[in-house]
Formats: C-alpha cells, structure tokens, sequence
C-alpha cells in the first residue's frame, strides 16, 4: 500500500501537503482506521503514502490457542520487542504530517513500534509534526504516556492524538479480545455474544476515521493547527 496517491491540490501558497500513515497492524484494525482516515485526507488534497511495518518473522492472527495468547500478552506487558525489516525508503522524505498508529499490546505499544523508536527513533521523528493514532479495547492511557514518552525523546513535535477504542463494555471487551486472538469465536456465544457482538471496531467508529480525515487535510491545507480538534469521539478523555 505504499506510496498511494491521489488528485492532489495545493494551498493558497502553492504547495501539496504531504502525509505519511506509518503504523503495524496486527489483526487488521488499525489498517481499517487508517483506510478511511486517508479517504478524508485525500478529500481535501492531501498526498498520502502508506507504510506498513513488517517483522522479520511474520506474526500470525490469530495465534491459535489460549496458551499461546497468555505467553504472548506477557511478554508484551514487559515491552517485548519485534524486530522488523527497514522501513521502505518513502518514510524519509519530507510530510506535513506523520501519523503513527497501531494497537495497544497488554496497556503498551506494539512490539514493532518499539523496534521502530529503537533502531530509527530520532533520526525519523526529529523535528517531524507527528500525531499518534492508538486503536485498543479500552486501556490505552499507558499505551499513550509510554508513546508520547518516546516521540519526546526522539525530538518530535506532537499535536493530538487520535484514540480509537472497541465499542464493547467490559469485562466483555477485554474477554472478547483475548478469545478472539486465541482463535475462538466468542461472539457465537450464547454467554459471551449476547455482550460482545463483534471483533473490533464498528461501522460508526470507520465513518468517524473519515470525517477525522476530512478535519485534519482541511487544517493542514488552511495552516490551522490539530491542536484543538476532539480526535477521541468514543471515550471519556481525562
């Protein structure tokens, strides 16, 4: 997907705005958001490429036993790194805007994107407007601090942030989840699926990345600034 572009426009200054959706997708969710995201920006003008983080070792989704899913969920609770391939050389070049997004892993950010501040932290965010996009099933405030820790660090500029939560109430959420990686079905049953209809994100939630989109390419094209935008429409933000 990278490198898409479409019917680009320009401001009154004659210049295309140019943003990067840098994110891992583990289970398809945040490539979901991301899509529709980039459906709005485009509305607006806006250059957009894609880059997907790829580990060296394909993860597979979903995992296939709860034994597994518990190993896994542990070692990402500690921060386990996945080493992934270089980035495609496109991340280098210059954008008005990177969006970093992906889920959260057990209150963290994923495993690739750890490897990605570790290995290329500072040399790609330095500098850079960068707005983080978190997709979870409810506990992203960890998730959160931990990220904004290390795009500080790393030298860059942070707006906002968007934050995408499955539309489930727990403990169903978190249960749902868990069993959904471990390769069950828990929204067949008869107990569980009378409170957890559906894996991810909803319908409303991908129109919401839309109009999110339209918002944000409007801004950059107007040189207005993201920070005032309501980028968190489902939760309750402290």
């Amino acid at each position: 997907m990278a490198g898409q572009e479409t019917h680009t426009t320009s401001d009154k200054t004659g210049k295309i705005r140019r943003v990067l959706l840098l994110y891992y997708s583990f289970s398809g969710q945040t490539t979901g958001l991301l899509n529709n995201l980039a459906i709005g920006l485009k509305q607006e003008g806006v250059e957009v490429n894609f880059v997907k983080l790829r580990p060296i070792a394909p993860l597979r989704f979903p995992i296939g036993s709860i034994f597994a899913t518990f190993r896994m969920m542990l070692a990402t609770f500690f921060r386990l790194r996945i080493t992934i391939k270089e980035p495609e050389a496109c991340v280098w070049e210059d954008y008005d805007l990177i969006i970093l997004a992906g889920p959260t892993w057990s209150y963290n950010p994923s495993g690739p994107i750890l490897d990605l501040f570790d290995r290329f932290g500072p040399r790609l965010f330095k500098n850079k407007s960068v707005l983080p996009m978190i997709s979870c099933r409810g506990y992203w405030r960890m998730h959160w601090h931990g990220l904004k820790g290390l795009l500080t660090k790393s030298g860059a500029k942070i707006p906002n942030r968007i934050i995408f939560s499955h539309p489930a109430p727990e403990p169903w959420r978190t249960l749902g989840v868990f069993l959904k990686i471990a390769g069950k079905a828990p929204e067949r049953s008869k107990l569980i699926g009378r409170y957890y209809k559906r894996y991810g994100h909803s319908r409303q939630q991908l129109l919401a990345a839309e109009k999110m989109g339209v918002t944000i390419g409007s801004c950059l094209k107007h040189n207005r600034s993201l920070a005032d935008l309501d980028l968190c429409p489902d939760i309750a933000l402290p």
